[in-house]
């Protein structure tokens, strides 16, 4: 793993409201590489969503420090974090519209056009240099075009243009990840229970894909089986109740459960 972290949480304490304020997470750390996926595992209610809207600057805490490389949110600004750090939710809400004109309205914030023209200027090295006949050579690919992903995992590109409350639970979940995962920008994922309402067969492409998005661990093995093409996100969080996807997607795990 890399000697620098990616992302950080140190001693982060988040307390339930009065008259209760007992803690859901107390003095909580931990730290994500570039390359990583770590799962997060626990029993309902043991802070598993508190964490992931907390790391995202969704949930107040009250106390704690969280940075990603060596800045925190209030250093970087809130809404440039939200673009780097995203949280993705199980359910995702039933906004109005269509996914398409989510699409379309997000692409336009502030934040996220300036985040996309920084990465875009870091993304212009050539690959692939020599490489024999199996490598990418050329440029580096940017992410996945959102509608392009979805479909990968079934999602019709007519689902795009209907009302986010007429998709099923399953789509609106691949949609909600393809937009994530697709429209460029962040640098970590925070993935809270992201393939839930998904079959196995679906469930096993979304993994897939989102493992060959990340870049290569720090001195992974040219003849690894899973390759690595630094396409989307650095790293992700991924909250899972599946031991078995746990087992599938996990380089390292933690249980908050008490």
């Amino acid at each position: 793993m890399s000697s620098s972290p990616l992302l950080a949480v140190h001693d982060l304490t988040v307390l339930r409201p009065p008259p209760s304020s007992t803690p859901i997470l107390s003095s909580m750390s931990l730290t994500l590489s570039p390359g990583e996926i770590l799962v997060v595992r626990g029993t309902s209610g043991s802070g598993k969503s508190t964490l992931l809207k907390c790391i995202s600057e969704l949930n107040l805490y009250q106390s704690g420090r969280i940075t990603l490389g060596d800045k925190t949110a209030k250093e970087m600004g809130v809404p440039r974090w939200r673009v780097l750090v995203s949280y993705v939710p199980q359910r995702p809400s039933m906004l109005p519209g269509t996914p398409l004109d989510f699409l379309q309205t997000i692409r336009g914030f502030k934040a996220r056009t300036t985040t996309s023209k920084d990465k875009h200027k870091d993304n212009t090295h050539i690959i692939g240099e020599g490489e024999g006949e199996g490598g990418r050579g050329g440029m580096t690919p940017g992410p996945r075009e959102p509608l392009d992903l979805a479909e990968d995992w079934g999602i019709e590109k007519v689902l795009w243009r209907r009302e986010w409350s007429t998709l099923s639970g399953g789509e609106a979940q691949r949609i909600a990840l393809a937009i994530a995962a697709g429209i460029g920008g962040a640098e970590v994922l925070l993935l809270d229970e992201p393939t839930s309402a998904l079959d196995e067969e679906t469930m096993q492409k979304v993994e897939k894909s989102l493992m060959e998005m990340l870049p290569p661990l720090e001195g992974q093995s040219s003849s690894d089986t899973s390759p690595r093409y630094g396409t989307g996100p650095k790293a992700l969080i991924w909250i899972t109740h599946s031991p078995e996807q746990a087992e599938r997607v996990g380089m390292r795990s933690i249980d908050l459960s008490r």
